[in-house]
């Protein structure tokens, strides 16, 4: 027994075998048991690194809550990356823009992590503006992808899904680089003033 697609233009056999589903009023564009167990993994550790990060951020910098979180918001980080990798090479080329935008998150964290790891004289503003930036990334491939089927999110113009995480967050990335006691502590250090 055939199907007959009744797309006008552009219908492919993908479309004739797999229309997707909507969960909790966001489409996902295959029902296949694989590429939802992959879902539901990739969402489970973005949201995972969405609460670490908040409270890597918010935590006092020093031994304790803050590495602890900044380590699970990493290796999440990693989860969520490796699963936007294969949901990529899956649903190529739709999901090119996401998978760049995960790249950037990553290789951010990546190198906020490892300028912690190494501690040069100027450790600290690159440890911050990497994990910032990581963070930033990781909202806007969020928005960019789920915007539109968001409340509140779906009236806005396509472009703020873009935009609005930094226009918010690196202005308190800017805060934070000037006016953080452990930044000017350590930049005071590196540079051999006593202040």
């Amino acid at each position: 027994m055939s199907q007959v697609c009744s797309l006008p233009r552009g219908c492919n056999i993908r479309d004739m075998i797999d229309q997707g589903v909507v969960i909790l009023g966001i489409p996902i564009p295959s029902s296949a048991p694989g590429f939802l167990g992959i879902i539901a993994v990739h969402v489970l550790a973005g949201l995972v690194c969405t609460i670490a990060g908040a409270v890597a951020m918010l935590a006092p910098k020093r031994r304790g809550r803050h590495p602890t979180a900044g380590s699970v918001y990493y290796w999440s980080l990693v989860v969520v990356f490796l699963t936007m990798t294969a949901l990529s090479i899956i649903r190529f080329p739709a999901n090119n823009h996401l998978f760049v935008l995960g790249a950037l998150s990553f290789g951010s964290a990546w190198a906020g992590r490892r300028a912690r790891r190494r501690l040069g004289p100027h450790w600290a503003p690159v440890h911050a503006t990497g994990m910032a930036l990581s963070y930033i990334l990781l909202l806007t491939a969020f928005y960019v992808d789920n915007g539109p089927n968001l409340p509140l999110w779906r009236s806005l113009p396509r472009l703020s899904y873009w935009l609005l995480p930094s226009l918010i967050g690196l202005p308190i990335l800017g805060w934070v680089l000037k006016r953080h006691p452990l930044i000017i502590r350590l930049g005071r250090q590196s540079s051999g003033g006593a202040g």
